[in-house]
């Protein structure tokens, strides 16, 4: 009976988490369907390389306002209310983006998804680490990270076979509309269920006791843990939160010194980092990458789709080893093997000629250049993709969670409309070679961040992580 009890518990927790994670997925798919509308949306707008890049970059304005207030609207209203709500913005984005008629009012649905982006990215692991028991929270909360490469895989995949049946994203599909709506609206199905799945899920116990609703978080615990662990939990909880007032922005701040708290740097330290290595670019523009060097938009669709395999592998290694060899050693890992396959890949397109207006990579160069980029979209993936978001989740004490989250969520985002949009800047100037030996040259400063800053945190409770 016990052993079944324990078998339930587990399941439970499992199923809880993987709804949370939903948001993961449609925060990958949101962010990689934009990768195959780019010519239609050039298309379709009459816009130049600026007024394009602003088009794919403008939901990074929204994710950074979500992920700052998120964190915030979810200490006073609950993680599991703010998931909802993300929820909601998804489904108005998702069919809003594919009925634009110009740049203005695609831009305006773009940033609502990016809100729902935004808060998803902080609250998924914030909720995850707040029901998992600390023995395999690792592995819990990286499934946000397997979710949101699950969504860019599928959004790839969907891009290609959108794009394979009307011929190209800006030919007419089904019912009148070009190829490059239906791309967006095929995100309606997964954020209605989403939604859905959201309202049969337990609030946060951690959050529900900083309200001083302990007797739900009573019955919340009783669900995630044995009862007989309960009430110690309870009481451990409450000793890390300042019962006389609830959590606040300013938490970031050590009020003795006036200072921002160490830990709070180091957050925003690996939020940026996870951008400055590029790996967006991939993602974003993955398919204009591709053919800027020779390939055909169906080949480069369809190396976008390899690449989103190569990502689900590469968490399902971090998945089997987060909990067993720790955060830290995957983070300066990863950042290693992402500097040298960064360096491969700007040898590789340094390589490139111009043949009638466009570059063009040697066939030999042409497969180096991919089997570069996939080892780089792998060591990305089973280190600082899934890694930088469970330490979010899980490095900031109790009482600053929310905020700190939150501080952290607004610099990722902002790092990442940064590298978005001087992207093609970049390749119009210093070309891809240059643009990829600035990602490598911050890789390697990553690793000596990660070394000198960076603490782990394999197998603490919540309640004992530190300011810092």
């Amino acid at each position: 009976m016990q052993g079944r009890t324990v078998m339930g518990r587990s399941l439970y927790i499992f199923v809880i988490c993987c709804i949370a994670a939903l948001g993961g997925f449609l925060f990958g798919f949101d962010s990689g369907v934009i990768n195959g509308t780019v010519d239609g949306l050039q298309t379709a707008f009459d816009s130049d390389a600026a007024g394009t890049g602003f088009n794919v970059a403008s939901m990074l304005l929204g994710c950074a306002v979500g992920a700052f207030f998120a964190g915030r609207l979810a200490d006073r209203f609950g993680r599991r209310t703010l998931l909802i709500v993300a929820a909601i913005f998804f489904l108005i984005s998702a069919w809003g983006s594919g009925i634009a008629t110009g740049s203005l009012e695609f831009v305006v649905y773009r940033i609502l998804g990016g809100m729902a982006v935004g808060a998803a990215s902080v609250m998924t692991p914030a909720y995850i680490s707040e029901v998992a028991p600390a023995a395999y929270r690792g592995r819990l909360a990286t499934t946000q990270q397997v979710a949101i490469i699950s969504g860019l895989f599928m959004a790839f995949v969907s891009n290609y076979v959108l794009a394979h049946l009307s011929g190209s994203a800006v030919n007419e599909l089904w019912l009148g509309f070009a190829t490059w709506r239906w791309m967006f609206w095929v995100e309606l199905l997964p954020a209605a269920v989403f939604l859905v799945a959201l309202l049969f899920i337990p609030e946060s116990p951690r959050y529900l006791i900083c309200v001083g609703r302990e007797g739900e978080a009573r019955r919340v615990l009783g669900l995630v843990m044995p009862e007989r662990d309960v009430g110690a939990k309870l009481d451990e909880i409450n000793a890390t939160l300042a019962r006389d007032r609830p959590p606040r922005l300013r938490d970031v701040i050590n009020q003795a010194t006036g200072r921002v708290h160490g830990i709070v740097w180091v957050g925003i330290g690996l939020a940026v980092f996870q951008q400055l290595v590029g790996i967006n670019v991939v993602f974003y523009y993955g398919a204009v990458l591709w053919q800027s060097v020779g390939f055909s938009e169906g080949d480069a669709l369809l190396i976008n789709v390899i690449s989103g395999a190569v990502s689900i592998a590469a968490c399902l290694v971090t998945i089997a080893l987060i909990d067993k060899v720790g955060r830290r050693p995957l983070l300066w890992a990863g950042s290693a093997g992402m500097a040298m396959t960064l360096v491969c890949m700007a040898y590789a397109f340094s390589t490139a000629t111009m043949v009638d207006g466009s570059l063009q990579l040697g066939d030999g160069m042409g497969v180096f250049a991919l089997l570069s980029a996939n080892a780089y979209v792998f060591f990305f993936n089973a280190s600082w993709g899934p890694v930088m978001w469970v330490m979010l989740g899980e490095m900031f004490p109790n009482q600053m969670r929310g905020s700190g989250l939150a501080v952290a969520g607004l610099f990722q985002w902002l790092a990442n409309f940064g590298i978005t949009m001087t992207f093609p800047i970049m390749l119009a100037s210093i070309g891809l070679a240059g643009a990829y030996g600035f990602y490598a040259f911050c890789a390697v400063v990553s690793v000596l961040f990660v070394l000198r800053f960076v603490k782990e945190t394999r197998g603490k409770e919540l309640e004992e992580m530190a300011y810092g």
